[in-house]
Order: structure tokens, then sequence, then C-alpha cells
């Protein structure tokens, strides 16, 4: 890839849960070693997941406008959540006009085997430095003071994405506040609401992101290079959500409390 002639436009991809940014940091990683590559085109096709890695996609997406070079972002069939705040580091936001996008709020979801446990007479012996060192915990119900901790958390984390898309889209706190009630849009409805720049596909955006880059609307484009893997490591999902770890997946999303800007189905 390295060395390559003339321009070209990048392609990244951001599918399915967020849980963790090392992936795509290691893609853009590469691509800034590569003098070829003027611009950017994020493909988002997720319902958001995990604060933090959503977060650090976003700050790295505007690292590279900061850089010089265009990021423009395509949502395919949804971009919502934290898939919609990745989308926020773009000079450009593209969806179809039946994307699901917005979501713009925050969910933490823990469950409470509390009753159950009781009735089949198990019990869980905790030591612990202070009050709420096991918030959270499925062992034991949420008192009102772990609640009261817990509300303070997501309301800071709420007004952070209320912050990022007031700033990324040039909308006051009290427009973005009307919108940020968790609720789901299509991209027609995103884009009256002034969430999105324009209507259209992945080859509208990769042309896009060509004349921003002045590669013209039909660029080359370069997708990172991807680790091939054994019949086994599929079933394993060793690398992939597929396979079992697909199914393990949902279930470890539900036994470990996160804080994630995620659309809960």
């Amino acid at each position: 890839m390295l060395g390559v002639g003339g321009g070209r436009i990048a392609l990244l991809e951001v599918d399915g849960l967020i849980s963790d940014d090392r992936r795509l940091l290691d893609d853009i990683g590469r691509f800034r070693k590569d003098g070829s590559v003027r611009g950017y085109v994020v493909a988002i096709n997720s319902p958001g997941g995990v604060v933090g890695p959503s977060q650090s996609i976003y700050e790295e997406l505007k690292r590279l406008r900061r850089e010089g070079k265009p990021v423009v972002a395509s949502i395919g069939g949804i971009g919502a959540s934290g898939g919609y705040y990745v989308a926020l580091g773009a000079d450009s936001i593209f969806a179809l006009a039946g994307s699901m996008t917005g979501s713009i709020g925050v969910i933490m979801e823990m469950p409470d085997a509390s009753g159950l446990m009781k009735k089949i007479g198990v019990e869980m012996n905790v030591v612990k430095s202070a009050e709420h060192k096991d918030i959270g915990s499925p062992f034991r119900p949420m008192t009102p003071s772990d609640r009261a901790v817990l509300d303070s958390l997501i309301g800071d984390v709420y007004g952070q994405f209320v912050e990022t898309v007031g700033q990324e889209r040039h909308l006051s706190p009290e427009r973005v506040r009307a919108l940020a009630d968790g609720r789901v849009l299509s991209g027609r409805q995103a884009l009256r609401d002034g969430l999105i720049d324009r209507i259209g596909n992945l080859h509208d955006a990769i042309a896009t992101a060509g004349r921003m880059a002045r590669l013209g609307p039909d660029p080359r484009v370069v997708r990172p290079p991807r680790e091939k893997f054994s019949l086994l490591d599929l079933f394993l999902g060793r690398g992939t959500d597929s396979g079992l770890a697909g199914w393990v997946k949902p279930l470890e999303r539900a036994a470990s409390p996160r804080l994630e800007f995620a659309v809960p189905w």
C-alpha cells in the first residue's frame, strides 16, 4: 500500500457494536504513512456502543481534519447514538433517506439477580472499601444512593454528547436537547433537523471526498488490509463477531455494566 503514486481516498468502516477503537486507529495510522491518501470516507453501519471508543474515533477523525485531510461520513442502514457520534467527526455527513440515525443519549443497563439468588438460597459475600465500590453489582438491588451516583454520571456524559452535537452541527443547546431524548430519526428527518448534511449513498460520499481532496468525483479508493481467517477462526469468533463469539457478546454486554451511546435493540 505504501509508496503508491497518485491520490487516493481511504475507506474506513465502523460496523456493528462499537466496543473497541484499536482496529480503526491502527488503520488510520497506516494510512497516515501513505502519501497517496488525500482524504477519508467513513462508512458507518452501527447502532453505537461503548462511550469511550466512540469518543476516541470521533476525536481521531477531527485530528485528520486538523491535519488538512477531508473526512466524509456515510451512514448506511444505521448510524445511531455512538455511530452518529463518530459521524460528527467528519466534515460532512451523508445518510440514506431511510437510514436510522440520531438516538442522541446515554444508557447503562445492569441486571439484578438478587431476587433469584434469594429464591435458590445463594448469597454473595462482598468485602469493599466504600459504599459504592460494588455499584451495579447483579448480586444486590440498586439503592437510592447508587442511583443518584449513576444519574450524575449519565447526566455528565449526556451533556458531553449534547455539547458535541451543538458544536459540530452549529445548533443551539436548546435545539439539540429538543432532539436529544433518545429518539431514532430517519435520514430524511435528520436532514430536516440539521443533524446531517445530505441524502446520499456511499458512492456519493466518496465522490464528495474526492472533490474536497481535489481528486475529482471518481477517485481511487484504498481499503485497509484485513487478516485472513480459517474456518476454525470463524467458528470460534477469533478477530470477528461471527461464530460463537456472536452469541457470547450479547450475554457479556448484559452481564457487565457499561456506559454506552447505543440503541438498546
